[in-house]
């Protein structure tokens, strides 16, 4: 059974490793097939290509657009995309825009909470203000010891109700499934029970998703609680989706789980890979 990594984030947006670096890290845990999926970006593709297929690895051209369902963020990963494509270029630089403002106005809130300087803070994290993120704004508080963790930092800061939570209002559902059609690309659900859905919503999510083309969702993925697994997995076979999996890697001790320790998906459901291959 081959070795599947489908989610992954380097430095070209909130990781802390290379794609160079990364592709390594993923192949001395085991991975034979890995995709990169920074957030809103693809510009870490071609790097991260030669990485892989310098280290027989099968490499999987992705990205992770973020998007507004129902006044909450939600997460679109693109798989096998083409990264040249123009739709998909010009849908990315539409959704980064907005990201140094909302850096900013995330900053400002802090600096009324006490903690001064994260406008700058997190900018040490990131090359580029317009892929700032909350997890650049988590890795500055986590050194500046206001929380010992980044989900510390989650439970006291930069979520709804908490110091720092500034919404920005991202791509649409349909917006993002079409880029990454035009692309030549399948569309998945990034770690649905990550959100905080009901039944009916989460049902009115895939409903959607599905209409307009969707093809996947994650199924395992390191943002998934083990009990998490087998419920999307009769999920995806309630809807006829295919199934993904992936650690949602950002950096070596800050995830979750680790390339080696995330279990295999479910017997009962399709990978997205069946075809590939």
């Amino acid at each position: 059974m081959l070795t599947v990594d489908l989610h992954c984030h380097s430095n070209v947006s909130d990781g802390v490793l290379s794609p160079t670096a990364l592709a390594n890290y993923a192949h001395k845990d085991g991975v034979e097939v890995w995709a990169l999926t920074d957030h809103d970006e693809v510009d870490g593709i071609a790097e991260a290509r030669a990485a892989a297929q310098a280290l027989g690895m099968r490499f999987v051209p992705g990205v992770e657009i973020s998007i507004t369902w129902a006044n909450n963020t939600v997460h679109i990963v693109g798989l096998q995309v083409d990264e040249n494509n123009p739709a998909l270029a010009q849908g990315l630089a539409d959704t980064r825009s907005g990201r140094d403002a909302r850096g900013r106005e995330i900053a400002a809130q802090l600096e009324k909470a006490g903690i001064p300087g994260a406008y700058e803070g997190a900018l040490k994290y990131v090359a580029n203000p317009d892929l700032m993120s909350r997890t650049h704004f988590a890795r500055f508080l986590v050194e500046q010891g206001v929380c010992n963790t980044i989900p510390d930092v989650f439970r006291k800061y930069l979520t709804e109700g908490k110091p720092g939570y500034v919404p920005h209002r991202w791509a649409t559902l349909a917006q993002a499934v079409g880029w990454i059609r035009a692309a030549g690309g399948i569309a998945v659900i990034a770690h649905p029970g990550r959100y905080k859905f009901g039944p009916t919503a989460e049902g009115a999510l895939f409903d959607e998703f599905k209409d307009l083309g969707g093809t996947a969702i994650e199924v395992v993925t390191g943002s998934h609680t083990p009990d998490q697994y087998p419920r999307y997995a009769e999920l995806a076979r309630r809807y006829g989706f295919l199934a993904s999996r992936g650690t949602d890697f950002h950096a070596p001790g800050e995830n979750r789980i680790e390339f080696a320790q995330l279990p295999p998906l479910p017997s009962n459901v399709t990978p997205v890979w069946h075809d590939w291959f």
